[in-house]
């Protein structure tokens, strides 16, 4: 039985970012200076696979400090923490290692900055999701407030308008943060920036990818976890750029087949937390059902790394 052709467009950069692949490299690196079992703070990144992966490598995962022991190494994940974490680390004389990506540090500190110079901090994010817990947790309760959408801000209750700066999670929509800025400017005209935009280098380059695939693509695959804000945010933004379907997959099991019937091309992309093995996983479902022409939609290249905490470099 003949199969029907599909062109696959592939996007570039797609999956693993820079953050990504270092809070990865400081879990195994850590398992293999210390042994198991290794304590880490929340889910390193947002992936299951990565998860199940560095669980079955002898990493035990943990939503708060309380769960671990004071004698075995904790990490804190690339999301960032709160200031009152490590305090109580230290409290406990406990070894820790921080993977927060260097990016969402970046936002921390220039939320501290502001903060110094008498500013209160309007932070863009998504209430609940782990980096914008930590960023808020940076500062005294009160001197950060979350706006989500436009609509937000309308309703903010400032201690001074005249006194404002805002910091933004860095996988949000390129998009959707740019509308919140827009209202913000709009109401408080005096409210301080970033010199560069909080969104990562990453977060943009995939969602600028998809972009350029939405054009081309009947359909698009996001390979991604459900509660990947960056994964979710290409889903967002492939639909919006044009493409008809977008879903978004953990794994080659949760396709849905029967919404891809009688299309002749796909899209397909990964979060920044998600494995290059699974987007091969998924391609090769599609190969499975047709007959291939695989096309890439490079829109930028990438070469970011950041170095392991040099605790981990340095041979015990």
């Amino acid at each position: 039985m003949t199969k029907p052709p599909l062109t696959l467009y592939l996007a570039a950069p797609r999956g693993f970012c820079a953050g990504v692949d270092r809070a990865i490299k400081i879990v195994e690196m850590a398992l293999a200076k210390y042994g198991a079992p290794v304590y880490v703070r929340h889910e390193i990144v947002h992936n299951k696979y990565v998860v199940d992966d560095l669980r079955a490598k002898g990493a035990v995962f943990v939503e708060e400090l309380d769960d671990c022991p004071d004698d075995r190494p904790v990490i804190f994940s690339a999301h960032g923490v709160p200031k009152s974490v490590p305090a109580e680390a230290a409290a406990r004389q406990m070894f820790f290692v921080d993977a927060t990506c260097p990016l969402v540090s970046k936002v921390h500190i220039e939320a501290e900055r502001h903060h110094e110079n008498g500013l209160q901090i309007v932070m863009i994010g998504h209430a609940g999701h782990p980096e914008t817990v930590g960023t808020m947790g940076q500062l005294p309760p009160g001197e950060v407030l979350l706006v989500e959408t436009p609509g937000d801000v309308a309703t903010l209750e400032v201690r001074d308008a005249a006194k404002l700066a805002f910091v933004t999670q860095t996988t949000l929509s390129v998009d959707d943060t740019a509308e919140i800025v827009t209202a913000l400017t709009a109401r408080f005209p005096a409210i301080v920036g970033p010199h560069k935009e909080d969104i990562c280098y990453a977060t943009t380059n995939r969602q600028e990818a998809v972009k350029a695939m939405a054009e081309k693509a009947e359909a698009m695959l996001v390979v991604g976890a459900p509660n990947s804000s960056n994964s979710r945010r290409l889903v967002e933004v492939g639909a919006r750029a044009g493409c008809a379907y977008a879903q978004l997959v953990q794994r080659a099991t949760d396709i849905d087949w029967r919404a891809l019937q009688g299309i002749t091309s796909i899209g397909i992309t990964a979060g920044a937390s998600a494995p290059e093995v699974l987007v091969n996983e998924v391609i090769d479902a599609v190969r499975a059902r047709y007959d291939v022409i695989i096309e890439q939609v490079e829109t930028a290249q990438e070469n970011v790394e950041f170095k392991v905490p040099r605790v981990l470099r340095e041979t015990a």
